[in-house]
């Protein structure tokens, strides 16, 4: 695990977050919750219709749940608000969501066990969007090993996983919400909005549509340092960055890539695993009132922890 996300753990040993885990009975979230406490780097809440089979699943797998917090979603008829407002019926994944809305929690990390459609439902009705956010969005934390780049080997990619194809008010949105999360995590966000053109070197409807989402962006948050629209390699490498844009604030140093639909970001974001090295975390889910980490099926223990690094850190802003 890099270096840059250990040190998360470090900075939330002093104020540790409650995280809330909708599926507790999974061996990955079990082994990965035990390590998170022994850390004291957050204070880990096992959400279960039943207790019992949280605590049987940890005994099987020969985890202590010691320090570990299990709360029982409530019977649907002591919360009739479930059935009257259209709020969606109790299950872990939405007390979950419930206990972020409330304040209970500060962070929820879910997935593993559930599709994103179910976790982006969850989100959107019961946590809800941040006060002044229109769209909601996602971001990875992507682990080069071999890029000596971005934050020590470390980049943010947004959207590779919500929005299909935004327009240019989407764009700067997804822009300005991973500004924030940088933000956030520890980082100065240097944003590049990537396309096949750069400054100009071509042409096409989702060029201009970068050229309109940039100056979006520079009308409402002029202090951020961002420019587009940015090939790949004039965004990251640093004498390219120099030739092409020559007078870009980011050009060679991104630490921020906004993709410009979900296509091009998820093929990027597993290209960089499967033939870099690379490592995912996340996504995470941006925009909303509450941090939330939606897990792929396929994470490991790893993948949990420093998901829940991200979300936690978050929260403590």
């Amino acid at each position: 695990m890099n270096q840059r996300i250990l040190t998360l753990r470090d900075a939330l040993a002093a104020h540790p977050p409650r995280i809330a885990y909708p599926e507790g009975t999974n061996p990955i979230i079990l082994s990965a919750v035990r390590q998170l406490a022994d850390w004291q780097a957050v204070r880990p809440v096992l959400v279960a219709d039943n207790p019992t089979a949280i605590k049987q699943a940890a005994a099987d797998a020969g985890i202590s749940l010691d320090g570990i917090e299990i709360m029982t979603v409530p019977h649907q008829h002591d919360t009739p608000s479930a059935n009257t407002t259209g709020t969606p019926p109790l299950t872990p994944l939405t007390y979950a969501a419930q206990l972020l809305h409330d304040g209970t929690c500060d962070a929820m990390v879910a997935g593993i066990d559930h599709p994103t459609a179910a976790v982006l439902r969850a989100a959107l009705k019961v946590v809800g969007l941040a006060p002044g956010v229109r769209y909601a969005s996602s971001f990875f934390v992507m682990d080069l090993p071999h890029f000596a780049g971005g934050e020590d080997g470390l980049l943010i990619f947004a959207d590779c996983g919500m929005n299909i194809a935004p327009d240019a008010a989407g764009l700067a949105a997804i822009a300005r919400a991973s500004a924030l999360s940088a933000t956030r995590l520890g980082w100065q966000p240097r944003i590049a909005l990537l396309s096949y053109s750069t400054h100009g070197s071509a042409g096409g409807q989702s060029v201009e549509t970068i050229r309109h989402a940039l100056a979006e962006v520079q009308a409402h948050q002029p202090e951020l340092r961002i420019d587009g629209e940015l090939q790949l390699d004039a965004a990251l490498v640093p004498a390219i960055g120099h030739k092409k844009a020559p007078a870009s604030p980011v050009a060679g140093q991104a630490n921020v890539l906004i993709f410009p639909d979900l296509n091009s970001g998820n093929i990027a974001y597993k290209l960089a695993e499967h033939l870099a090295g690379g490592h995912a975390y996340g996504p995470i889910l941006q925009g909303f009132a509450r941090p939330i980490s939606d897990l792929s099926r396929g994470s490991s223990v790893d993948d949990v922890i420093g998901a829940s690094l991200i979300v936690g850190s978050m929260a403590a802003e």
